[in-house]
């Protein structure tokens, strides 16, 4: 049996490839958009691609079942009842499909969506018991999947069969089998999850802090505290189940000249900067957002830019752009018009309006706190990190609460932001710039500076 696990880094995605080398038959389990790399593996490994499972129709990611069928012909499989609006082959509990001695049995396993599934895999080379199962979005390597997604009105009912699947289903399994789930650490589909991609039925049993508790208990425990659902998350739902446009669909992308950005931008086009903090910080097109590269881009930027603005990036080289662009792509944030040709530097030389958003130092920060020289000091990490301690008088207030609506502050007075590293305080900076805010500052470093400088957490 050939088995491959492929890691979106950051977003905690986790697609499967698996086939049959002695047949040369495979298929893939919840393709990601950005198909390239299942072409070169059946490639490589001389295998054909004829079957694309999806485990449900996801929220944090736009399939790549589309954009893989158009490359290989391969039929698309769903679960039976399942809401999609393109064709799809249907499934039901206990299915079976053979790939040369690999063996896929498809088991019903409701609770994270209405109509979730999970497959259980033998490989007959070895040995008629099943291996391994890939669970989907149901268990999670320490955690289980939200129940939330499918709407308010659903919840009741879809805790209800997330308890059932994972005792019912799941959790009668061997405790030898292997379990693969469809996300891992950095999703938003889970709130626990470890960073181990993988684990057994055994252990998650006995480890897993949700399998253990009862039913009531797990009734409380998910009918409240769910993960922030960010606003791409509608828009890729339904993206999702319309089916995605194939990438070569989406608006050609092109270089653009200062004058035509600022065409652009009149007419309402979104400035995505993706350049560092400090680059960002020293020159920037105002009203721009500071959204550039970490482990979850994509997720900070499915909380901070509405689903179907038309962006336009500023990026400091081409590779830069080709990688943000797959970043869009992969939430469905396909209105691209273009980058600023020569970066910042070209809109300079145009004379065109510039702002800043300086960065201060802990020690400067240090300083105007004792000499009390500020006005506004907000913490926007999580409540999680917050309670590890931050600066004395910092106003806690996290991002996701932030980017909800600007705070009420008066416009022309100073506000400090600070964050754990300086990323998510430059993002929530750059948001209040944008609200009309004047004198903003973004702590250079975060807590990790002001940490290492020596300077006292309360």
């Amino acid at each position: 049996m050939y088995f491959k696990q492929i890691v979106v880094e950051g977003m905690g995605c986790l697609s499967y490839v698996i086939g049959c080398p002695q047949t040369k038959v495979a298929c893939v389990v919840d393709p990601k958009r950005d198909v390239q790399d299942y072409i070169d593996i059946a490639r490589e490994q001389e295998m054909t691609i004829t079957h694309i499972f999806e485990t449900h129709l996801h929220a944090d990611h736009v399939s790549g079942n589309m954009e893989l069928q158009s490359r290989t012909g391969a039929d698309i499989y769903l679960l039976d009842g399942s809401p999609a609006q393109f064709d799809f082959k249907p499934v039901k509990d206990g299915d079976k499909f053979a790939f040369g001695k690999v063996e896929m049995e498809i088991l019903k396993t409701p609770g994270h969506t209405p109509n979730s599934l999970s497959i259980l895999i033998s490989d007959t080379a070895r040995s008629d018991e099943p291996w391994m199962v890939l669970t989907g979005d149901c268990l999670f390597i320490g955690d289980v999947g939200r129940p939330d997604l499918a709407g308010a009105e659903l919840v009741e009912e879809q805790v209800n069969n997330l308890y059932d699947s994972l005792h019912d289903k799941i959790g009668n399994l061997s405790d030898s089998i292997e379990v693969f789930p469809s996300h891992g650490e950095g999703s938003l589909c889970g709130k626990g999850m470890s960073p181990k991609s993988s684990s057994t039925i055994g252990y998650e049993i006995r480890s897993n802090p949700i399998l253990s508790l009862s039913k009531k208990e797990f009734q409380e425990e998910f009918t409240h505290g769910f993960p922030e659902r960010p606003k791409s998350f509608s828009h890729i739902i339904s993206t999702n189940v319309n089916g995605p446009p194939l990438l070569e669909r989406c608006p050609v992308v092109r270089d653009m000249s200062p004058s035509q950005v600022k065409e652009e931008i009149d007419r309402g086009a979104v400035i995505l900067d993706t350049r560092d903090t400090a680059a960002f910080g020293g020159v920037h097109i105002p009203g721009s957002t500071n959204i550039g590269f970490a482990k979850q881009t994509a997720n900070w930027i499915g909380m901070v830019i509405e689903p179907g603005s038309e962006l336009i990036l500023v990026v400091t080289d081409e590779k830069a752009y080709n990688d943000m662009c797959t970043q869009l792509h992969r939430i469905g944030y396909d209105n691209i018009i273009g980058y600023l040709y020569g970066g910042i530097a070209s809109w300079q030389e145009m004379g065109l309006p510039i702002a800043q958003l300086w960065q201060i130092s802990a020690a400067d920060l240090k300083e105007k706190l004792k000499l009390k020289d500020y006005k506004h000091l907000l913490d926007v990490r999580t409540p999680a990190e917050c309670a590890m301690g931050g600066i004395q008088d910092a106003k806690y207030l996290p991002l996701t609460e932030l980017l909800k609506g600007a705070p009420d502050i008066p416009k022309d007075e100073e506000i400090v932001v600070t964050c754990g590293m300086g990323y998510r305080g430059n993002i929530a900076a750059s948001f209040l710039q944008g609200e009309g805010f004047e004198h903003v500052h973004s702590l250079a470093g975060g807590m990790k500076a002001w940490v290492n400088a020596g300077f006292p957490v309360a």
